[in-house]
């Protein structure tokens, strides 16, 4: 017959052998997240997601994921981002902690002229409102998205981001 000794020995043994295996398994499904690091901060729009042990990626622009974008994943990910803050964590048997990223908006105008003809390029990460002035007059506005340019007459451009 077993005394109440052995009845607190075995059951001290099988607690601490669950959570020894729980924690075992914890440790050995949930993913392993690499890159980037909580709070990484950036002008690129492409970000480079590395991780373990995850199939899919969740990101958000709300902390509480409401309406997170599913990304089925392989490790070394590269997704483009639009300028803001993002939330995101990777998914496999179980989900990583919550991290946060921003992509900060890079505003960069150059001019090309080429035959008396001048291009406005947008070489930043948003889109542009350029005003365009000649001689101090303010002539008209041209919106310029990522990578691409607007024909322009004037001799002065004035580039701010673009609310859309």
């Amino acid at each position: 017959m077993l005394n109440r000794k052995h009845i607190i020995a075995i059951d001290f043994v099988v607690v601490f052998g669950t959570l020894l295996v729980v924690f075992a398994l914890v440790g050995y499904t949930q993913p392993r997240v690499i890159a980037p690091i909580d709070g990484y901060t950036t002008t690129n729009n492409s970000v480079l997601f590395s991780f373990e042990k995850a199939d899919l990626i969740l990101i958000d622009d709300n902390i509480y994921f409401s309406s997170p974008q599913e990304i089925n994943v392989e490790n070394n990910l590269v997704i483009n981002l639009n300028p803001g803050i993002y939330y995101w964590k990777a998914v496999g048997a179980l989900e990583s902690e919550a991290r946060q990223l921003t992509i900060n908006s890079e505003i960069s105008l150059k001019l090309i002229e080429r035959d008396n003809e001048i291009s406005v390029v947008n070489s930043g990460n948003t889109r542009l409102n350029v005003d365009v002035y000649d001689h101090g007059i303010y002539t008209g506005r041209v919106v310029v998205g990522i990578d691409d340019s607007a024909e322009a007459e004037g001799d002065k451009f004035i580039g701010g981001q673009n609310g859309n």
